[in-house]
């Protein structure tokens, strides 16, 4: 199972140079094998809302979420700790600590073009290593 990093879906809904490996990597692996969590859901509608990009953020959740099959996955409250101890430990900012702990928690393989996650244990993918 794979947890799709901000930057993943951000490439596509915003036609970045990456977008087509990210589409290849949503029509090909199975989408109850992909999981965002939800602070990537948010962090993408505000960076789309900012952008006046309104429609494709609802478009991406219809696509994604509603009838594309891909999971939501969070931290609770008393996962917080973990967020701050893998921040100390691996150098990451809130947002990157995040992501790491969720991939912790659910034992998922954290797919990102971000290479702060290549100085933690469980390291990264991309959607072309995915694909080697």
């Amino acid at each position: 199972m794979y947890l799709l990093d901000t930057n993943i879906l951000l490439e596509l809904l915003l036609n970045q140079a990456k977008a087509d490996e990210v589409d290849r990597l949503l029509r090909e692996i199975p989408p109850d094998t992909l999981c965002l969590s939800d602070f990537s859901l948010a962090s993408i509608g505000v960076i789309l809302f900012r952008r006046k990009l309104h429609g494709i953020f609802l478009k991406a959740v219809d696509d994604l979420f509603l009838s594309g099959g891909l999971r939501i996955v969070r931290l609770d409250v008393v996962d917080m700790s973990k967020v701050l101890t893998s921040s100390k430990k691996y150098g990451l900012d809130y947002d990157d600590s995040y992501q790491y702990s969720i991939a912790e928690k659910y034992n998922l393989i954290l797919v990102s073009y971000d290479g702060d996650f290549d100085r933690t244990s469980r390291g990264r993918t991309t959607p072309t290593d995915i694909f080697r």
